[in-house]
């Protein structure tokens, strides 16, 4: 039990790090700090919760035994491998819903972004983009029972970066303090809302791409790393319209995403099951390789249309570290957009301090080794 434990922890300190926002000055993290760390993480002492704080390893808990959970109610028409009800893996759906609810933002208008929580909201939790989402918000309903102390704001992003951890991704930077709207309001009202069409839409190329993410202040090789999460998950007909995973491995985070959109052959789906594709005549066109077990969709296409685009599709083909580098810092910056943490009216700077549960006793450990 202790060996189970300790392995755990262990794997989790470069996470405990980087939550305390230790600056590049602060020493290299041994092995020896590591196990001191592991160590306090085990005990309860070194690295404790305040009682007014959420418990982020409790949490974390949690939510990975909700995606691991094969009896999880997530339904679809589609009858997808991996829990019950057809609607595939949880994972892929919690990082979905975190990244729709980050995904709002407008650096002009200055609204929107993660905070406020406000999916839990008509209209928002309507939109065509979030189709499907209440099942994910529902899944996370227990643990926020469990865990009054954290906003639904928090959870949700939280969620999204567990299930890319969980995955075999990149450890994900946190900040907490993101404070709930506490009723529908619009973004006149409250800046925490925005209006519906603000995220991509799966059948427009490059210069819709550019659009929706320019708008959020990201660039073109944040853009092409962040479209690597496509390496989970799949379209729902009953949801987005489209169908069909990206990948092979879609409960696996990785970049295998840019290696199919290179290497496969794409042509335009007319068939499903044997019959029309419906997608053709409801505005879902699509792409498939060449045995139909894989899709992808106009957007994702534009990465490889577009030439600057492409340039860093080859490298995160060529180089997964790079990849799981860029994504890591760009998920982050995503899910901190507009937001204020705490209520503090101030917009997050992402050079500012992390608010993260046990940031102080591992400062104090490693200031202990210098």
């Amino acid at each position: 039990m202790f060996s189970r434990l300790a392995a755990s922890a262990f794997k989790r300190v470069p996470q405990m790090v980087r939550a305390s926002n230790i600056s590049a000055a602060a020493p290299r993290i041994t092995n020896q700090t590591k196990c001191l760390l592991a160590a306090g993480a085990i005990a309860g002492t070194s690295i404790a919760h305040s009682a007014s704080s959420p418990n982020y390893d409790a949490i974390r808990d949690q939510i990975e035994n909700i995606i691991e959970d094969e009896d999880a109610y997530n339904p679809s028409v589609d009858a997808a491998p991996g829990p019950k009800a057809g609607g595939g893996d949880i994972g892929p759906m919690l990082i979905r819903l975190a990244w729709h609810c980050s995904g709002t933002w407008d650096k002009d208008a200055k609204n929107g972004g993660s905070d406020g929580g406000t999916m839990r909201f008509s209209p928002e939790s309507e939109h065509g983009g979030n189709a499907g989402l209440g099942h994910a918000r529902n899944l996370l309903e227990p643990v926020k029972a469990a865990n009054p102390d954290i906003s639904y704001a928090d959870l949700y992003i939280f969620a999204g970066k567990v299930a890319i951890e969980a995955a075999g991704g990149p450890d994900i930077g946190f900040t907490a303090g993101r404070t709930d709207a506490p009723a529908a309001s619009c973004a006149a009202a409250d800046s925490r809302f925005s209006p519906d069409g603000r995220l991509p839409d799966g059948d427009k190329g490059p210069s819709h791409v550019r659009d929706i993410f320019y708008r959020m202040g990201f660039n073109d090789r944040e853009i092409v790393a962040l479209c690597g999460a496509h390496s989970m998950g799949r379209c729902h007909t009953d949801r987005s319209g489209f169908w069909g995973p990206w990948s092979y491995s879609p409960s696996t985070f990785s970049n295998e995403y840019f290696r199919l959109l290179l290497e496969e052959s794409w042509t335009p789906k007319t068939t499903h099951n044997g019959k029309p594709w419906k997608g053709l005549s409801t505005g879902n066109p699509q792409y498939e390789n060449s045995n139909g077990q894989l899709m992808m969709l106009i957007s994702d296409l534009a990465l490889i249309e577009d030439p600057i685009f492409k340039a860093w599709v080859v490298k995160y083909k060529d180089d997964e570290e790079l990849f799981f580098n860029d994504f890591a810092a760009a998920y982050q910056k995503l899910n901190e957009l507009g937001c204020k943490f705490n209520g503090s009216g101030a917009e997050k700077s992402l050079t500012g301090p992390a608010m993260l549960v046990g940031a102080a006793s591992v400062v104090g450990v490693l200031t202990q080794l210098k």
